[in-house]
């Protein structure tokens, strides 16, 4: 069998606990997945965490932003979210929506299509808010056009963060080799601040910018091609959806240009 990534160097920077689908989907195709976390997400430790997911009915809506949102309320709730039929929840994407099934959670909202803020803005239901009272789990130091817009709109709305973003402390060399070689043959990132972190955790040791911005660079949306753009990547492209095997799909695309 014709394997299309027989001996092609991926580097796969998702954090640790969310690459190993990925990677195993890369290895199927004879890839080789270069493991190279440049995110590493931590719980936040805050005791209106708590409070607030105990006290959900206080809100109409409830929107998670991430898999990870979902995940890291669970931990800090002892494994549960508990929820009122008073209370709609809202997912930004697929992933999303998964973990909160998973979690026992109804999704009362996700977008059709596209899987951002942007796309959960545009959703009928969130055009007429005025008055509504509205809590956003994400992590530290997020995204703000979500909160912005529905305050615009009339909302009263509060962030529980439940996790953080920090650099991993990892060992860069084997990867600067393969830099250094010309063997890494595309890059996948799924968030800006995993880009940005790859720049300083390569791309400033030895002045490697460069070198990174000659390799083909998969994203998972828009709002990154231009960061990267900025960057001074040039070879850019975004995948159809976040999801792995779309992000597969991206990559076979860059290497075999059909």
């Amino acid at each position: 069998m014709n394997k299309v990534l027989s001996g092609v160097h991926v580097l796969v920077t998702r954090p640790e606990h969310q690459a190993e689908k990925l990677s195993r989907l890369i290895e199927e195709q004879g890839g080789i997945a270069v493991r190279f976390p440049t995110l590493d997400i931590v719980p936040r430790d805050d005791d209106d965490i708590i409070f607030n997911l105990r006290n959900l009915d206080r809100f109409q809506w409830v929107i998670f932003v991430s898999a990870n949102a979902v995940n890291f309320a669970l931990k800090a709730n002892s494994g549960k979210i508990g929820h009122t039929e008073s209370v709609r929840f809202a997912a930004v994407g697929q992933s999303t929506a998964q973990a909160m099934k998973m979690a026992g959670l109804p999704v009362d909202l996700m977008p059709e299509n596209g899987y951002n803020s942007e796309a959960l803005l545009a959703m009928p239901q969130l055009q007429q808010v005025e008055g509504q009272n509205f809590l956003i789990v994400r992590g530290e130091g997020g995204r703000e056009q979500l909160a912005t817009t529905l305050r615009s709109r009339g909302a009263a709305v509060n962030y529980l963060e439940v996790y953080k973003r920090i650099i991993p402390r990892i060992d860069s060399s084997p990867v600067m080799e393969l830099l250094k070689q010309h063997r890494l043959n595309v890059i996948t990132v799924t968030s800006a601040e995993a880009l940005q972190n790859l720049s300083l955790m390569l791309g400033e040791k030895n002045n490697n910018n460069k070198l990174l911005s000659l390799i083909p660079l998969v994203v998972v949306s828009d709002r990154i091609r231009y960061i990267a753009a900025d960057m001074g990547f040039n070879r850019i492209t975004v995948t159809d959806s976040p999801i792995d095997t779309a992000i597969l799909e991206t990559v076979i695309t860059c290497v075999t240009g059909e």
